[in-house]
């Protein structure tokens, strides 16, 4: 079963606008369809508010949905991000888990928005949500609002100038833990895959530590092959998911057109002898 289909006809881990992705789930959807991808996951950051319209559209094209999630957690004061793969997204104890995120989301987009007023800049928190077009309020939407709004050229200088560490509107994250996140995502039935590991500017001493507690912690893999890596990135973390006995995911972390994530499923295949994390989980992908 495995490699059934090419991986560039499979890509696990986008956005919509129920995070911080521009396109509506329906329209994320048809795109995928339009770029040949057979199978897709949504995996919004931190809530699963965007999967019953993405399930309603993908079955009238006939696009294989993985409902997912990605989980804002951390490990060893490193913000990491864990996707969870092959969810319920009605489990409770997962649900639990992600309200309580979304209310430390809420909290923080009121203190930048005060932080902001504070600089000079009045109504911040209502822009950034008007940008956010859902309950799920990042900083990537005060970014986008300081930019329209002519505050900023662009996000680059959003992020430098107020939102990032050190800055003037910077809120320090207060995520849960690694192994509660994981926790979560099991409990719902799900695959616990360690999102992006080239983004986090690890050493190769701390990716390995990382990667061995992430397994340890009940989590089964990594991506392998990310839309947000360094071109060497593939080889190393497929010689890391093979030395470790993790599986393999692809995904394109693709949040919109005019964001600069690799497109819908263009993607090179897993490397040799990387177990794909759909065999891993046993799911059949048709």
């Amino acid at each position: 079963m495995s490699h059934q289909y090419p991986v560039s006809l499979i890509d696990l881990h986008m956005h919509s606008l129920a995070s911080d992705g521009t396109m509506t789930p329906t329209d994320l959807v048809r795109r995928v369809h339009a770029a040949g991808v057979r199978v897709m996951a949504l995996t919004d950051h931190d809530n699963t508010a965007g999967l019953e319209e993405a399930r309603v559209q993908a079955t009238a094209l006939d696009i294989q949905l993985v409902p997912g999630v990605e989980v804002s957690s951390e490990w060893n004061t490193q913000g990491i991000h864990i996707v969870g793969l092959f969810i319920d997204p009605e489990n409770n104890i997962l649900q639990g888990g992600l309200s309580r995120i979304m209310a430390f989301r809420d909290w923080r987009a009121l203190e930048i928005g005060r932080l902001l007023e504070d600089a000079g800049i009045s109504d911040a928190e209502a822009g950034a949500r008007a940008m956010a077009g859902s309950r799920m309020v990042g900083r990537s939407h005060f970014a986008r609002w300081l930019v329209r709004e002519g505050h900023c050229a662009d996000a680059n200088e959003a992020f430098g100038k107020y939102l990032g560490r050190g800055c003037k509107a910077y809120v320090p994250s207060d995520w849960i833990s690694m192994p509660e996140a994981i926790g979560w995502i099991n409990a719902a039935g799900g695959s616990a895959v360690l999102a992006h590991p080239g983004r986090y500017k690890l050493s190769g001493t701390r990716l390995r530590a990382l990667l061995t507690e992430f397994r340890e912690a009940g989590g089964i893999g990594l991506e392998v092959c990310s839309g947000s890596q360094a071109a060497g990135d593939r080889e190393h973390l497929g010689c890391l998911a093979r030395q470790l006995g993790m599986a393999g995911s692809v995904g394109s972390d693709f949040h919109g057109p005019n964001f600069g994530h690799t497109a819908i499923g263009h993607l090179p295949p897993l490397p040799d002898g990387v177990e794909p994390v759909w065999d891993r989980a046993g799911i059949h992908l048709h």
